[in-house]
């Protein structure tokens, strides 16, 4: 039965793990007459529900003073690319307390994530010193 119902979702696209409190890129295809185009529609994910092929999240960004947002299907074909360029500390899964704050009070904490490869400056590998006594010599 499960073979049955894998089947028939959509496939796996490759897509970051999203979560709540992540600010995103979302790279959509908009299709006008007969031309495509690719939009960007930058914001906070304020939302992440589902699983599967109803997985989907809400992502919120302000534009012209107006609070704006937009739910998306995480496996829909629209959906061109999805980048994500911070990740904030929340305790909800559903942020929508956001939505009555404005300015400096709607700014999320940043967490930090270690990966492997990145040196930051507590990982810098010992650099021997020259002892300029032992040069003269």
């Amino acid at each position: 039965m499960t073979d049955f119902i894998n089947s028939m979702q959509g496939p796996d696209r490759g897509f970051p793990e999203v979560r709540s409190g992540d600010t995103v890129k979302v790279h959509l295809r908009i299709v006008e007459g007969n031309r495509e185009r690719v939009q960007i529609f930058q914001g906070v994910v304020i939302r992440h529900r589902g699983g599967g092929q109803s997985e989907n999240f809400t992502v919120r960004r302000i534009a012209h003073g107006v609070g704006v947002e937009r739910t998306f299907l995480m496996r829909s074909p629209r959906i061109d690319k999805i980048e994500v360029l911070r990740n904030a500390k929340v305790r909800r899964a559903q942020l929508y307390y956001m939505r009555g704050l404005t300015g400096k009070a709607a700014r999320l904490k940043e967490r930090r994530i270690e990966r492997p490869g990145i040196v930051t400056p507590d990982t810098l590998p010992e650099v021997p010193t020259i002892d300029s006594s032992a040069s003269e010599e």
